[in-house]
């Protein structure tokens, strides 16, 4: 029965999701992209897989519409490359959350994360994650002044 509960509750969070990541859509379009419902759907569901394999739980709408909107202007996001980008700037954002042990606010790891991406890291996800994060954890974790060159 708690199983069941469960994927009830996790079916009514992905539709109110669904919801706020189609109405993203307005605003992205300007920027000529935009997801389609099973788009939305794929990235939904890597959501709800990227907390599991990362081992958090999650209370709220989930980070994909911040991410969405922090993103959509980026130089390095086209029409062709956008599910995928975000769908690997979600999972590392949980990835990397943890990593820095909670210690870093949410709005300021995407901040970071979209300074670099559209910078040092020229739209290259792979650089972004082995370099630039892994630094920023690691400051955070060992007590280090951040770097707010970002």
């Amino acid at each position: 029965m708690s199983e069941s509960f469960d994927l009830i509750i996790q079916n009514m969070q992905k539709e109110k999701m669904i919801l706020e990541i189609k109405s993203c859509n307005e605003l992205t379009m300007k920027y000529g992209v935009s997801l389609s419902d099973n788009q939305i759907e794929n990235l939904i569901n890597k959501r709800f897989e990227s907390l599991k394999n990362t081992g958090r739980v999650e209370f709220g709408d989930g980070i994909l519409k911040n991410l969405i909107e922090a993103f959509c202007d980026s130089p390095y996001i086209m029409k062709d490359n956008y599910e995928e980008v975000l769908e690997e700037l979600q999972e590392i954002f949980y990835f990397f959350k943890g990593e820095a042990m909670e210690q870093i606010a949410d709005e300021e790891l995407i901040e970071f994360m979209k300074n670099y991406f559209n910078g040092q890291c020229q739209g290259s996800i792979e650089y972004l994650s082995s370099t630039n994060l892994e630094e920023l954890c690691r400051e955070t974790r060992y007590g280090f002044n951040r770097r707010k060159d970002y």
